[in-house]
């Protein structure tokens, strides 16, 4: 089985937060759980398993995960790789997918609406044309977990449509992707601020 890397995978995410690149911005959703004591965490680490396949090339998940280490830093955790208070696990997912549009066209005069044309109608054509466009669509999702209790306590996606694109900055579009998606980490952060 071949695997494919995706570099541009990061144009998904990289648009809302750059303002350049792909046509649309990074949806990003979140979720918690609202039982979890968020003010106990201080440590985390970055889940590692080898098993895991990625979508993204090396480079690119090194990005992520530099990324995710430099926001939980800046938010105020501090990295145990040894014992950590929280794992933190990024997956990525690209799946091929198409848009289909249709247009028509109406040429000429007449219709039965309009009693002066010639024919009673006759003289009206119409022309419609279908549009097939393939692309990619990717998400990338950081989850958050209780290390202890090995149970999810928050998860951020952020999921975008891919365009062939080219990016300059890779590192500050991943990076800038990562914070919009891990805004809302720890609950009740952003709106302390």
């Amino acid at each position: 089985m071949r695997k494919t890397s995706y570099p541009l995978l990061f144009c998904l995410l990289i648009a809302a937060a750059a303002g350049t690149g792909c046509t649309s911005s990074v949806k990003v959703t979140t979720d918690y759980d609202r039982a979890a004591n968020f003010s106990q965490y201080k440590t985390f680490a970055i889940y590692k398993d080898d098993a895991k396949t990625d979508n993204v090339s090396q480079l690119n998940s090194g990005r992520i995960e530099n990324a995710i280490k430099a926001e939980m830093i800046k938010k105020g955790f501090t990295e145990n790789t040894s014992s950590p208070d929280l794992l933190v696990n990024a997956v990525t997912i690209v799946k091929n997918k198409q848009s289909i549009s249709s247009t028509t066209n109406y040429y000429g005069y007449g219709g039965y609406y309009r009693p002066y044309a010639w024919g009673g109608g006759m003289g009206v054509t119409g022309n419609t044309t279908y549009n097939v466009d393939d692309y990619k669509d990717g998400s990338l999702i950081i989850d958050v977990v209780d290390a202890a209790g090995k149970k999810l306590i928050w998860q951020g996606t952020g999921n975008k449509e891919i365009d062939n694109k080219d990016y300059k900055d890779p590192d500050k579009m991943i990076s800038e992707a990562v914070t919009k998606i891990m805004a809302s980490f720890p609950p009740g952060a952003a709106a302390a601020k």
